[in-house]
C-alpha cells in the first residue's frame, strides 16, 4: 500500500511538471532531462507508461520548436532503445515508443547529416528502427498501426525532396536531398534503396487485398503524405491504390454485419484518398483512371449492399400437413396462402388532378410530401436501385390500377371531363352547369360537315415552299472565345496524356515540311500542338506584319494559350518530355525565321523562340543534379544559343555540387557546336574568375583553345 501511495504521489508530481511544460513550451528542455531518470526502463510499469506517453506527446507537439525537438531527441534515444530491448514490455509502452520514434526520426537524420563525426545517435536510431520493423508483423493492432506511420516517416525522409533554398539547408524539408554524396556515415543510394523496400512493404497491404480494415485505413492515410510530398513515388502509390479491391470480404456468403462495416470503411477511405488527389491536382496524368476508379467503387458498393440485402437464408422445413423429419425436404409442397391484393383508394367525385390520378397510397404524410425539395442528382441515385428492388407483381398491379382509373375518368359524363380539364389547367372553367352550349365553338359534327362541303384539293392553288435558311448564330464575345479556346486546348492535352503509355514512333521524320498528323500517335499530336502554337495564327500568308499594338496581336489568344499549356505539360515531367520541348522550340525558331524573311519591311516582328527557350531552361535547371546529362542534351539539340543561355549555365556554379555540370555543358558546346564556341569560352573565363571550385576543371580545357587567356587569368588571380 505504501508503494502504491508513493507511485500515486510520483505520478501526481509528474503531471504537475507536464502541465508546466504545456503552459510554457520553453520549459520542455528543462523538464524532459529531469524526467528521464524517473521514467526510464528500470522504473515500474505505471511510470514507464506515463513516460512513454509523455515522450510521444512532447515530440508530436506543434508548439515545440524544431531545434528543441532535435536536441531532446538525442537525449531520449537511450531510453527508447532500452524500452524496446526490455523483454515482454507492455503493449502500451511499445506503442508510445514507436510514435516517439516516428516523430524524432527526421531530426536525428538531420543531425547526422550536419554532424558526420557524431555517429553514435545514428547507430542508436538504426537499432530502434530494426527493432520496430522486426516486431511489426506479429505485433498487436495498435503497435502495427503505429509502425505503419513510422515506415511512412522513414520513406519520406530517405527519399529525395525539393530544395527550396540551397543556401538555407536548415529551413528546407528534411529529405535525402540534404545528404552529400561523399557523406562518411550514410550512403544516399543505400538509404534510398531501403526506403523503396519499405514502401513496397507498405504497399503490400494493398497489393494483397488485405481485409483488415484498420490496417488498410492506416496505410491509406499514411500514403497521402507521400503522394503530396514525394512526386518520385507518387505514381507508384496511386497505381497500387487503383488496383486495390476492398470488396474481397463480399465474396463470403452471407455477408455479416461486421463485414459490411469493414467493406464500407475500406471503400470510403479509398475513395476519399483518390478524391483528394483529384482536388489537389485536377490535371494529374492519371486523373482519368482515378475518376473511373471512384465511380467503379461507388457503384460496386451499392451493388454489393443491394445484393447482400436481398439474400435470404434457406427456407425452413414446412410442417403443416407434412412429415416432421429433421432434414429438409426440397420437394415438399407448401400450402399457398392467398395473395394479398393492395387496397387502391377510389378517386374522389368531381375534378381529378394528375397527382390524384397517380396517387395509390392512403398515407396522408406521403400525399402531402413535395418531391421538388429533393435535388435531381439525389433522385437519380435513388431511382435506379429502387426500381431494381420493386416486386414485378406489385408494379403490374399499380400500373393496372392507374389504367383502370384513367378509363373510369374517360367514361364519366362530359361535364365531369370538363371539370377535370379545369382542375389540371388544360381548359376554361364553365360559368354555369346549364350553359354547356357556346356559340363561338364548333362541335365535331360541324367541323366534319364543313370539310365534306369544301372544294376538292385539285381546285386549290398549289402552295410553293421557298428555301428555308437558319438565322446566323450570334457573334461570340471575347470571353466566350477565350473559354472555348481553353476547353479545346485542355481536350488536346488530355489526348496527349492518354497516349503517354504507348510506344514512341521509330519512323524517320521528314523535317519541318512533314505532314502534321499521319497516324493517331503521340508524335502526330505533338507535331499538331506545336504547329497550333507557332504556325496557325502566325500570319505567314500576309504581306506585312503590323506594329505590336495593332489588331494583329488579337490572333495570339489561341496560340498563347497553347504555348502556356505546352510549357506546363513539359515542365510537369521534363525528363520524359524534353523531346517535346526541343521539337516545340525548333518550330518556334523556324517560325521566327520565316516571319523575318517574308516581312523584311515590318516595323515590329514579335519573336517567341528566345522567350520560351529561356523559360523552359529556367524551369528545369533548379531540378538538375551533378550527374544529370539532360542539360547537355537540351543545349545540343535546341536550334540556337545566345549569351542569356550561357549566363544561366554559369550560374549553376553557385551550387558547389553542380560546378562540374556547368563545366561539362560548356566543354560540350566548345567541342561540338562551333558557332557557340567563342561564347562558351568566354563563359569558361567567367567561371574561372568568379568560382574557385571550377578552376581545376577549367585549367584542363582552356590550354587547348585559349592558352594566353588562361595565363592572363592565372596571373590576375595570383596578384
Amino acid at each position: 500500500m505504501a508503494a502504491q501511495g508513493n507511485v500515486a504521489d510520483t505520478i501526481k508530481q509528474l503531471n504537475a511538471a507536464r502541465n508546466l511544460a504545456l503552459a510554457d513550451p520553453a520549459l520542455y528542455p528543462q523538464v524532459v532531462p529531469g524526467l528521464l531518470r524517473i521514467v526510464g526502463a528500470e522504473a515500474i510499469l505505471e511510470l514507464r507508461r506515463w513516460g512513454a506517453d509523455f515522450f510521444a506527446e512532447t515530440f508530436a507537439s506543434p508548439v515545440l520548436a524544431q531545434e528543441h525537438k532535435q536536441n531532446l531527441g538525442l537525449q531520449v534515444l537511450d531510453t527508447l532503445k532500452a524500452f524496446l530491448e526490455r523483454p515482454n514490455e507492455d503493449t502500451a509502452v511499445i506503442k508510445s515508443v514507436v510514435q516517439t520514434a516516428a516523430s524524432i526520426y527526421p531530426f536525428i537524420f538531420r543531425h547526422i547529416v550536419a554532424n558526420p563525426q557524431d555517429a553514435s545517435p545514428w547507430q542508436k536510431m538504426a537499432a530502434i528502427k530494426s527493432s520496430i520493423l522486426r516486431r511489426m508483423a506479429n505485433a498487436p493492432p495498435g503497435i502495427h498501426i503505429c509502425s505503419v506511420k513510422f515506415i511512412q516517416r522513414v520513406v519520406q525522409v530517405q527519399t529525395p525532396g525539393l530544395i527550396a533554398d540551397p543556401r538555407r539547408p536548415e529551413q528546407n524539408e528534411i529529405s535525402l536531398a540534404l545528404v552529400p554524396r561523399d557523406h562518411p556515415i550514410v550512403s544516399p543510394s543505400t538509404l534510398e534503396a531501403e526506403a523503396l523496400g519499405l514502401l513496397d512493404r507498405l504497399l503490400g497491404v494493398l497489393q494483397d487485398n488485405s481485409t483488415d480494415a484498420l490496417l488498410v485505413t492506416a496505410t491509406l492515410n499514411s500514403l497521402g503524405s507521400l503522394v503530396k510530398n514525394r512526386p518520385s513515388v507518387a505514381n507508384k502509390i496511386i497505381s497500387t491504390v487503383l488496383n486495390y479491391n476492398p470488396f474481397k470480404l463480399a465474396t463470403t456468403t452471407p455477408v455479416s454485419p461486421t463485414h459490411k462495416v469493414m467493406i464500407r470503411s475500406m471503400t470510403r477511405t479509398t475513395t476519399t484518398f483518390l478524391i483528394n488527389i483529384i482536388k489537389k491536382n485536377p490535371n494529374h496524368p492519371l486523373a482519368g483512371r482515378i475518376q473511373q476508379c471512384i465511380e467503379r467503387l461507388r457503384h460496386t458498393l451499392v451493388d454489393v449492399f443491394d445484393e447482400s440485402s436481398r439474400k435470404r437464408a434457406a427456407p425452413s422445413e414446412p410442417t403443416d400437413g407434412l412429415s416432421e423429419a429433421k432434414r429438409q425436404r426440397l420437394n415438399a409442397q407448401m400450402p399457398q396462402a392467398p395473395a394479398q391484393t393492395p387496397q387502391i383508394p377510389p378517386l374522389p367525385q368531381g375534378p381529378v388532378s394528375l397527382a390524384q390520378l397517380f396517387t395509390l397510397t392512403q398515407d396522408q404524410g406521403l400525399r402531402n410530401f413535395d418531391v421538388n425539395v429533393i435535388p435531381s442528382n439525389v433522385v437519380l441515385s435513388i431511382v435506379a436501385p429502387l426500381l431494381k428492388s420493386i416486386d414485378k407483381a406489385k408494379m403490374d398491379a399499380a400500373i393496372n390500377a392507374v389504367q383502370a382509373r384513367y378509363l373510369s375518368l374517360a367514361a364519366r359524363p362530359a361535364t365531369a371531363a370538363t371539370a377535370a380539364r379545369v382542375a389540371t389547367g388544360t381548359g376554361p372553367a364553365p360559368a354555369d352547369e346549364d350553359e354547356d352550349y357556346e356559340p363561338g365553338v364548333e362541335s365535331t359534327d360541324q367541323i366534319t360537315n364543313n370539310l365534306d362541303q369544301a372544294p376538292p384539293d385539285a381546285d386549290r392553288a398549289p402552295v410553293s415552299l421557298g428555301p428555308f435558311n437558319l438565322p446566323p448564330p450570334p457573334p461570340l464575345t471575347t470571353d466566350q472565345v477565350a473559354e472555348y479556346s481553353k476547353g479545346t486546348v485542355n481536350r488536346v492535352f488530355s489526348t496527349l496524356t492518354t497516349l503517354e503509355q504507348s510506344a514512341p514512333s521509330k519512323s524517320q521524320r521528314a523535317g519541318f515540311n512533314r505532314l502534321a498528323a499521319t497516324n493517331h500517335d503521340r508524335d502526330a499530336w505533338i507535331t499538331l500542338v506545336t504547329r497550333l502554337a507557332t504556325r496557325a495564327p502566325a500570319g505567314l500568308d500576309e504581306g506585312k506584319l503590323k506594329s505590336e499594338g495593332s489588331s494583329l496581336s488579337r490572333g495570339g489568344l489561341l496560340n498563347d494559350a497553347v504555348r502556356d499549356s505546352l510549357y506546363l505539360y513539359i515542365i510537369e515531367d521534363f525528363r520524359k518530355r524534353i523531346d517535346v520541348g526541343i521539337s516545340w522550340l525548333a518550330e518556334e525558331w523556324y517560325n521566327d525565321r520565316i516571319q523575318k524573311q517574308q516581312n523584311k519591311e515590318a516595323e515590329y516582328i514579335q519573336e517567341h523562340y528566345e522567350k520560351w527557350m529561356l523559360k523552359i531552361l529556367d524551369g528545369i535547371v533548379p531540378f538538375l543534379d551533378a550527374k544529370d546529362k539532360l542539360l547537355i542534351r537540351f543545349l545540343s539539340e535546341i536550334p540556337s544559343i545566345n549569351q542569356d543561355v550561357l549566363k544561366r549555365v554559369v550560374r549553376l556554379a553557385k551550387d558547389p555540387e553542380r560546378v562540374q555540370l556547368a563545366v561539362q555543358a560548356l566543354h560540350y558546346l566548345i567541342l561540338l557546336r562551333p558557332p557557340a564556341r567563342e561564347m562558351a569560352l568566354d563563359a569558361l573565363e567567367e567561371l574561372y574568375k568568379n568560382y574557385d571550385e571550377s578552376r581545376p576543371l577549367v585549367t584542363k580545357i582552356m590550354p587547348k583553345f585559349r592558352p594566353e587567356a588562361l595565363e592572363r587569368l592565372q596571373g590576375a588571380v595570383t596578384t
